[in-house]
């Protein structure tokens, strides 16, 4: 089968498929094969870095560069002391500098280093032929080991499609040079063949690791991201559904008087049973949108509370929920107590019930204290815990229960405070304005629920 081009002429199945092969291949290996990519610094966040001494530490970002200027110098060495007399007036530096070039060349230009191992492969090929030197042909005793070195190191820097190429084209490279000095096969080339093979799996395993390391740690960074995104948002979604209950609880109310406050005035002027009617009207159309809003945050499964929202009078019982927990919570109260919004106690008693949760889970073994203070232009709370006293091991948490105090504290136009204190324990402080009688109450801000 065959397929037709747009000129009209019919390409095969297997032309398609070399002409994909021919343009991996000048993808990987010619196209900015001598392009400027010089090799990163190493990073300095693991543990053996930060045991460095000051001096050491502030190099050790160039440990890998480091590592590549000692290989090209032992593979200059190894060409030194491998010269036979046949080189004649060949210096001996100059081969070394001639097969430690293309190592040297990996950190800034890694493809355009092997291509330079190539040539000089070439070079010392031509070289040993006609002077007919030894049984280490066509590479030499150094120009073999920097070979491999180069294709370990560009296959470290690129990947291992990259090392699949540089093999075949190793071998077909070695064929040509057999046959067009010697016309026979070269007497090392099975031992290059076998070495770089065995090199570059291993080069290309690491750098499939490597790339497989980072690709989980990038995920894993989009995974926290995206958690805390959806925590926030859960956290956002369950003050919208208490609000709910404690607005719908308010309006229905309202709906509910305005429906019977006629019948409780004996001949009622008609202007005031129309004031009435349009009252229960707002109210009942304020509930309705109010329940259509609260269906967009709403999960699918959720299921509204039977009892009613907690408030600060039902502080008692939660301190001995978390006493038979274990934790030693004491409550201070100051001011004149006073009924206050619902929202108001609502937010109060879910922010000291992640306070004193958080205790029981970061601070095991601490003591607590509750202070709930009355004062004028509102109400404050402060939750402070002593350090961890216990022997069981403080649980992790994903941090995110102050980011819910925040939110409910920011909700109300509210301030709140939280951290360490100086004996190890840890201590929230938030305080909700509350109007007085007679004024407004204070609107959302925008972006709340």
């Amino acid at each position: 089968m065959t397929e037709t081009s747009t000129g009209g002429t019919s390409r095969a199945p297997e032309f398609r498929l070399a002409s994909e092969v021919i343009a991996t291949l000048r993808r990987d290996l010619v196209t900015d094969a001598f392009a400027y990519r010089p090799l990163p610094l190493a990073d300095t966040s693991g543990p053996v870095v930060r045991r460095l001494p000051g001096v050491l530490r502030r190099y050790a970002p160039w440990r890998r560069h480091a590592a590549v200027g000692v290989l090209a110098f032992l593979v200059g060495m190894i060409s030194l002391n491998t010269q036979s007399d046949a080189w004649g007036d060949l210096a001996p530096i100059a081969m070394a500098m001639l097969t430690a070039t293309p190592i040297l060349m990996t950190l800034v230009r890694p493809v355009g280093a092997w291509w330079a191992a190539i040539a000089m492969t070439v070079v010392t090929a031509g070289i040993s032929s006609r002077l007919g030197s030894g049984i280490s042909w066509p590479w030499t005793d150094g120009s073999f080991f920097s070979y491999i070195v180069v294709m370990v190191l560009v296959t470290l820097r690129t990947g291992p499609r990259v090392a699949a190429w540089m093999w075949a084209l190793t071998l077909a490279l070695g064929t040509t040079i057999s046959v067009v000095f010697n016309g026979h096969w070269g007497s090392n080339m099975p031992e290059m063949a076998f070495a770089s093979a065995f090199a570059l799996v291993i080069a290309g395993s690491i750098q499939i690791r490597r790339d497989a390391k980072a690709e989980v740690s990038a995920q894993q960074e989009v995974t926290a991201v995206e958690r805390d995104k959806r925590t926030l948002l859960e956290e956002r979604t369950t003050i919208a559904r208490e609000l709910h209950d404690v607005v719908a609880h308010h309006m229905s109310v309202v709906a509910i008087q305005a429906e019977a406050a006629p019948y409780r005035v004996k001949n009622p002027p008609p202007e005031l049973e129309a004031a009435f009617v349009t009252i229960r009207e707002n109210a009942v159309a304020a509930l309705t949108e109010l329940r259509r809003v609260l269906g967009v945050v709403r999960s699918a499964d959720y299921e509204a509370p039977d009892a009613p929202q907690p408030t600060l009078a039902s502080l008692d019982g939660l301190l001995a929920n978390v006493r038979e927990a274990g934790l030693s919570v004491e409550k201070t109260i100051t001011g004149s107590v006073r009924e206050l919004p619902q929202g108001v106690e609502l937010s109060a008693y879910r922010i000291i019930q992640e306070a004193l949760s958080n205790t029981l889970r970061h601070a095991p073994g601490a003591a607590a204290e509750v202070e709930v203070s009355y004062v004028l232009g509102g109400l404050g709370i402060r939750i402070v815990n002593d350090r961890a006293t216990g022997d069981a091991r403080p649980s992790p948490g994903a941090g995110h229960g102050i980011t819910g105090m925040r939110e409910r504290v920011a909700m109300l136009e509210g301030e709140m405070t939280a951290g360490t204190t100086a004996d190890g324990g840890y201590e929230v402080a938030a305080f909700i304005p509350v109007p007085h009688r007679g004024e407004r109450a204070p609107e959302p801000k925008e972006g709340t629920v």
